[in-house]
């Protein structure tokens, strides 16, 4: 249920450029819900052509480690991370957003 929020906010964004046949989205690795439950979501909501693509995750880490993360867990809104060269947690710097870059409308 968590992901339908989220899918009914890309669909309001969506329908504010017009009548829309197909979107692209952007989603995060770590975003607020797994990419597979939110596009399954978007498809059960609108007939529309959703092409997305998953940006990895990728962390800063003191001990001077940039890349991705060693995920420990996964979940709704929660997530485990460690760096991978020292065990320390570290600074997420990107792999959370969902964005929509691109609607087409008729």
């Amino acid at each position: 249920m968590h992901e339908t929020i989220f899918a009914k906010q890309i669909i309001d964004v969506a329908k504010s450029q017009g009548e829309v046949e197909a979107i692209t989205l952007e989603i995060g690795e770590l975003a607020h819900v797994p990419t597979g439950e939110l596009i399954a979501c978007l498809k059960e909501l609108v007939p529309w052509n959703i092409e997305h693509t998953e940006i990895p995750a990728k962390v800063s880490c003191r001990c001077g480690f940039y890349g991705h993360p060693v995920i420990l867990e996964r979940g709704h809104d929660s997530f485990l991370i460690e760096c991978p060269d020292c065990g320390a947690v570290p600074r997420l710097v990107d792999g959370t957003d969902i964005k929509i870059v691109s609607v087409k409308v008729k």
